[in-house]
């Protein structure tokens, strides 16, 4: 009997794989070109090839991180059919999760802080996803009845970034692990409101 060995993926895929990882791993500026093709089994003129500069590979990447975020907001509706309240709880729930993951970053707000120079690629793209994000949680905290949805959204913003920071630097003994039910007592407060 033999064995069906899978191919490995094409160059391409291999070089956006090995950029995102060692991009979370060491961060954007970080990391070279020289290392992205070495750890893709690649080399330097099979990236350019591909991607022409470092900073389209960024976008690129980024690109990747904001198609597997439609995946989270579709597995959320479908977990919660009809239900913006529910959305909203199990948004929240998700939210905590990554949280507290080994490596809880997120890509996009990774980029932001790291590619300060606006007139970097990825900048536009950054700000038009995170814009596209808000918005979204913001038509779902109305559709959950929340009257200042706004509002709601930027205090759920702060704490979510705030919890990023606090377990990178103080891990499972500081703040972070308590989002869920910081979030789930603010959320509520807001729902409140609505009926006062």
């Amino acid at each position: 009997m033999t064995v069906a060995v899978k191919p490995p993926p094409p160059p391409r895929e291999r070089i956006i794989d090995a950029a995102r990882d060692l991009f979370r791993k060491h961060g954007i500026n970080g990391i070279g070109v020289d290392a992205i093709a070495e750890a893709a089994d690649s080399n330097k003129m099979t990236l350019y090839r591909h991607f022409g500069s470092k900073d389209d590979l960024i976008v690129v990447c980024l690109k990747e991180a904001a198609a597997e975020a439609e995946a989270f907001w579709a597995d959320i509706e479908a977990a919660n059919p009809g239900d913006p309240k529910a959305q909203l709880n199990d948004w929240v729930h998700r939210a905590g999760d990554f949280l507290t993951m080994e490596h809880c970053n997120c890509e996009i707000l990774d980029a932001a802080a790291e590619l300060v120079d606006s007139e970097h690629p990825a900048q536009k793209f950054v700000k038009d996803i995170r814009k596209l994000y808000r918005t979204r949680v913001i038509q779902l905290c109305r559709d959950a009845g929340v009257a200042d949805a706004e509002l709601l959204v930027d205090a759920l913003t702060l704490l979510i970034e705030g919890a990023r920071c606090n377990w990178r630097t103080v891990g499972p003994e500081g703040a972070a692990p308590r989002f869920v039910k910081i979030a789930e007592i603010v959320v509520a407060d807001f729902m409140q409101r609505r009926r006062a």
